[in-house]
């Protein structure tokens, strides 16, 4: 199983679409592919079900040692239960086989506190040593009952222990961004914060306090597999391939020079970035986006109701729209479902080298 992390701490860059609509696209191509709501807003498990109407949450865990929810399969760590981390119960698309989520909690945060004073702690009080393993475990074990190929972790917009956590034990991560401003100040942030994880992942997973745990911290370094950005107009010019107009296209020059001259610069140094050959040979070069999604403009609202992605959408069936509508629509739907074809081939590509 490979575990990857859609991660930026500034919100609003379409990280949990991202993650559904990328699974949905390898669960296309055959793998079974686990999505793993870790944000405390839950907004991936919403995307999942559509809207639920139930006045109670669907998924809260009747029995302890059968786990409906992430922050119940993590209890028996941050509670010092009397019973051991097991698998989750997941649950498969009924419109997409081989897509399963691991449904999130609002509770989940509660437990940001304990975790922050864990991984400071834990290397010398033995009553904090499970807690650090214990979130990499629950979706190891999940993963690993249910034969899943990739867990797609969601996460929160910030900067805090659970998401240091999560990301420090993925083998891969994703950074979504938007072409603003703020996501260029992000790549900054992310350049001065993901290599200190990095040196903490490290002494985490050499301490033998906490690789002797029920549930070890893993030794892995998360590997840099692309970036994406998403939501700007694109216009065609003179016949050409449509490309993101004047005002987007100052963003995207200004996302590509934070990329290249602070973000790969401090990921290399971290050893966080794969060979230069792996990203050649799966095309995917990373001073590059992976992805470019444009506006989805009203799509995106159907495809909630429908819970299903904006490239799954059928236009006649699905929809109301006709004659010229219909088309432009289809025509956007079409080029959703190239872009994350080729960027779920990119990302099958560069995992098989993790």
């Amino acid at each position: 199983m490979k575990q990857i992390a859609m991660f930026n701490h500034k919100g609003g860059v379409a990280k949990t679409t991202m993650v559904f609509h990328l699974a949905w696209m390898l669960a296309i191509k055959g793998k079974r592919v686990m999505v793993v709501d870790c944000d405390p807003q839950c907004n991936l498990t919403g995307a999942f079900l559509g809207e639920i109407e139930s006045e109670e949450y669907p998924f809260e865990s009747t029995n302890p040692q059968k786990p409906r929810n992430i922050r119940d399969a993590v209890r028996p760590a941050f509670e010092s239960r009397p019973y051991i981390i097991e698998p989750s119960e997941i649950l498969e698309s009924n419109k997409r086989p081989g897509l399963y989520l691991l449904p999130g909690h609002v509770g989940l945060s509660e437990y940001e506190g304990q975790l922050a004073v864990a991984h400071e702690l834990s290397n010398t009080l033995s009553a904090f040593q499970n807690i650090p393993g214990a979130l990499h475990h629950a979706i190891r074990v999940t993963a690993e009952r249910n034969s899943i190929d990739y867990a797609l972790i969601d996460m929160s917009p910030s900067l805090g222990a659970i998401n240091q956590n999560l990301f420090m034990t993925s083998h891969g991560f994703l950074i979504p961004m938007a072409p603003d401003l703020f996501s260029s100040m992000a790549l900054k942030s992310l350049a001065r914060t993901l290599p200190r994880w990095a040196e903490w992942g490290k002494k985490a997973s050499s301490n033998t306090l906490l690789r002797s745990a029920d549930y070890p911290f893993p030794e892995v370094t998360p590997k840099f597999l692309g970036s994406s950005v998403q939501n700007f107009r694109k216009r065609s010019r003179g016949g050409e391939e449509a490309k993101p107009t004047q005002a987007f296209q100052k963003w995207f020059d200004k996302l590509a020079e934070a990329r290249s001259t602070d973000l790969l610069t401090a990921l290399e140094v971290a050893e966080m970035l794969l060979p230069k050959k792996i990203y050649q040979d799966a095309d995917a070069p990373p001073d590059e986006f992976l992805m470019e999604i444009g506006s989805l403009d009203g799509l995106i609202a159907t495809a909630q109701e429908l819970a299903k992605p904006v490239f799954a959408i059928d236009i006649s069936q699905d929809t109301s729209y006709k004659g010229v509508i219909a088309e432009n629509y289809q025509a956007k739907i079409d080029d959703v479902r190239s872009r994350f074809d080729e960027g779920a081939e990119k990302i099958i590509k560069l995992t098989s080298a993790l």
